[in-house]
């Protein structure tokens, strides 16, 4: 899972309870809004930002929760698959010959190793409803999305 279970340390004492740990999944591009919102700034408002104020995480509110509920895996302009906390469906695209989808129970089976789609066809359907969603947002291979950002860079002289 390549950028999904990568731990994060942060401090600051007498905020962040000390030795607290939370098991919610955020993404990096959560730190510009809660650092806007820590810093008592609001986030730009003249683009969509792809990341969410995190700041009850951080701080070890009790009922806390992640802010998302899927998250996608994309190679180049492919999507490839989709996760939510339990749960991921992985679809062949582009060229592949692989059979298509498989689900995998990550409370259960770290190794992706067993496919489980046959047993789940609510959770398999459930996730094929989030890449559609996806796929309309962001686009895939061939596909051009209806809120395609441009990626963000700095230039340096």
């Amino acid at each position: 899972e390549g950028g999904m279970r990568v731990p994060c340390v942060v401090r600051w004492p007498e905020r962040i309870p000390a030795e607290s740990v939370c098991h919610e999944l955020t993404t990096m591009m959560d730190w510009l809004p809660t650092f806007a919102h820590l810093a008592g700034a609001s986030a730009p408002r003249d683009r969509k930002l792809d990341g969410h104020d995190i700041t009850p995480l951080l701080m070890g509110e009790s009922d806390a929760k992640s802010p998302y509920e899927a998250f996608y895996y994309y190679h180049t302009d492919q999507l490839q698959a989709v996760r939510d906390h339990r749960w991921k469906l992985a679809v062949a695209g582009g060229d592949a010959t692989a059979e298509s989808p498989y689900l995998f129970d990550l409370s259960e089976d770290l190794a992706e190793a067993k496919n489980v789609a046959e047993a789940h066809p609510e959770v398999v359907s459930r996730l094929s409803a989030h890449l559609e969603r996806a796929r309309e947002d962001l686009g895939d291979q061939d596909r051009k999305g209806e809120h395609v950002r441009p990626v963000g860079r700095a230039d340096w002289e």
